[in-house]
C-alpha cells in the first residue's frame, strides 16, 4: 500500500474553525472521510479547539480580521506547506490561501494557565471568605467583651451577693446588674447537683411590683459553678432583688417556690 498525502495539521485547524472556503472546505471533508490518520488528527483538533472554546469568551470576528491576520502570517504559513511528509489542500484546487499557523504549544500553556488561574482564584476567595468570617467572631467576641466591662465598671450597677441558709458549704450568688441597659452577670459557688430533667432559673424581681422576670437558665458543672452572661434583659428595670429557683429543664415563666438564692439589691452604685 503506497503512502497517501495528508492534511497539514493547520489545515485541519482551519477547518475545525469553519475558516476555510466551501470548495476548499469539500476537498477536506472528501479526504477525512477517506483517510483514517487524518480523521483521527482532525478528532483530535477538534477536541482541542473545544477546550480553548470554554476557557475563553466567544465574540464574532470582526469584518477584515481574517485578511489582515493571513497576511502578516502568510511567510510563516508557506513555510510550513514545504514539509515533505505534508501535502497542502492548494494542490486539490488552485484557490489562493489565507492560513494562520497555529501554535499548538501555545494554545496548551495557555489553556494551562487560564486553568491555573481559575483554581488560585477559587484559593483566594475560599482564603477571602475565611478571613471575613475570622473577622466578624472577632468583631462580635469584642464586641461581647466591651459590654462585660462596661457592665463591671458601671458606676449605676448593682452587685447583689445571693445566699442560702443551713448549707454547707453554703450555695451562693453574686449578680451585677445594669438597670439601664438590662445588663446581667451572674455567678453561683457551691450549687447542689441537680437531675437532667431540672434546671436553675434565675429571676430579676422589679423594683415597680411587676412580675419576675426570667434572667435565664443554667446547670452547675462537677464543682457547683455556673454562670449566666449578660441574658436578653429589658432595658430601664429597676430592680429590687435577684432570686434562682429550681425548675423544669426548659425553664418556667413564674418562680416555682422555694426560691433557693434570693439577695436584695442596693441602691445603684453602692
Amino acid at each position: 500500500m503506497t503512502e497517501r498525502a495528508h492534511i497539514s495539521r493547520e489545515d485541519l485547524s482551519l477547518y475545525g474553525m469553519q475558516a476555510l472556503s466551501p470548495e476548499e472546505a469539500a476537498v477536506v471533508r472528501a479526504h477525512v472521510e477517506n483517510c483514517e490518520q487524518c480523521r483521527n488528527e482532525a478528532a483530535e483538533v477538534a477536541g482541542d479547539l473545544a477546550l480553548l472554546a470554554l476557557s475563553v469568551e466567544q465574540h464574532p470576528v470582526p469584518e477584515g480580521a481574517r485578511q489582515k491576520f493571513a497576511d502578516r502570517i502568510a511567510a510563516d504559513a508557506a513555510k510550513k506547506y514545504s514539509e515533505s511528509n505534508v501535502t497542502s489542500i492548494d494542490t486539490a484546487k488552485p484557490v489562493r490561501r489565507v492560513y494562520s499557523s497555529i501554535q499548538w504549544s501555545a494554545v496548551a500553556a495557555m489553556l494551562v494557565l487560564a486553568f491555573a488561574l481559575m483554581l488560585k482564584n477559587g484559593d483566594l476567595n475560599r482564603e477571602l471568605k475565611a478571613k471575613s468570617d475570622q473577622l466578624q467572631q472577632e468583631t462580635t467576641a469584642n464586641a461581647r467583651a466591651q459590654q462585660v466591662l462596661n457592665l463591671l465598671t458601671a458606676k449605676e450597677a448593682q452587685h447583689v451577693v445571693l445566699t442560702a441558709a443551713n448549707a454547707h458549704p453554703a450555695p451562693s450568688g453574686r449578680a451585677v446588674y445594669l438597670a439601664a441597659t438590662g445588663g446581667l452577670l451572674f455567678q453561683g459557688n457551691n450549687l447542689a447537683a441537680i437531675p437532667a430533667e431540672k434546671t436553675y432559673e434565675l429571676w430579676v424581681i422589679p423594683a415597680n411590683g411587676q412580675a419576675p422576670i426570667p434572667a435565664g437558665l443554667f446547670r452547675p458543672d462537677a464543682a457547683g459553678n455556673a454562670s449566666v452572661v449578660l441574658p436578653t434583659l429589658p432595658s430601664g428595670v429597676p430592680a429590687k432583688a435577684f432570686g434562682v429557683t429550681l425548675e423544669r429543664a426548659e425553664g418556667s415563666q413564674t418562680p416555682t417556690a422555694p426560691i433557693l438564692l434570693v439577695g436584695a439589691a442596693p441602691s445603684a452604685g453602692e
